[in-house]
């Protein structure tokens, strides 16, 4: 018979005052693991103004532990930033299942300004920021080949010689390509933060930590609750 081996973590004692540092040191642990392809993916939940529930995964792009965010970056105009701009809410869940640990977030979540998106995008590969102008992100579309249509035009139209998945940047070939104003970031400011680590016989070690959010001025301090399994 296989014998489960169990994770003995647990989480610190006596619970940190801040829960995001903890959330940095586990997002930084798994990246060093490379145990999983994109340790920074986490489901993304939203709702609509109807209160239709979606979720999603993206990737974090940061992690503030001093203001209490958490960043992502998308299309504004795809189900998800619909969602946000009826209703600016959402909860974040990242797993780490070879650490055996969660971090759940919520909270309101609000765009990044011009600045934060153009450096963020120039960062990004030249096929990604053209696949930015190319998808309408949640819309339908005919066949696989039009979506090609529409990357190997949004090319031309920045004088790229694009030539499918795998292409790599020709040498000499300007590959400037500017943030469409549909596409940018979000953060979620959190207002509640739960810890999660797995125990034996299911007997989890849990933290729920709160605060209160005050727009223009700084928020409130966390309090902390350990959770029944």
């Amino acid at each position: 018979m296989k014998t489960q081996t169990f994770w003995t973590e647990m989480l610190p004692e006596p619970l940190p005052a801040n829960p995001l540092s903890v959330a940095v040191q586990w997002l930084q642990e798994a990246v060093a693991d490379a145990a999983q392809p994109n340790p920074n993916a986490m489901v993304l939940a939203t709702a609509d103004a109807h209160g239709q529930p979606s979720a999603r995964i993206v990737l974090c792009k940061g992690i503030d532990p001093v203001g209490g965010s958490i960043v992502f970056h998308t299309n504004y105009l795809s189900r998800k930033g619909r969602d946000l701009a009826e209703n600016p809410r959402a909860a974040l869940l990242f797993h780490w299942d070879h650490r055996h640990r969660q971090v759940r977030a919520e909270g309101l979540v609000e765009k990044l300004g011009d600045a934060d998106n153009d450096a963020y995008f120039r960062r990004r590969p030249w096929q990604s920021r053209l696949g930015a102008w190319a998808s309408a992100q949640s819309e339908p579309v005919e066949s696989r080949a039009m979506l090609k249509t529409a990357v190997a035009a949004a090319a031309k139209r920045f004088n790229l010689a694009w030539q499918g998945p795998g292409h790599e940047e020709p040498e000499g070939v300007q590959t400037e390509v500017p943030r469409p104003s549909h596409w940018g970031g979000y953060r979620l400011r959190i207002e509640a933060v739960e810890l999660w680590v797995e125990g034996e016989h299911r007997i989890h070690d849990r933290a729920r930590w709160r605060r209160q959010l005050d727009a223009g001025a700084a928020d409130g301090a966390w309090s902390v609750t350990r959770l029944q399994p």
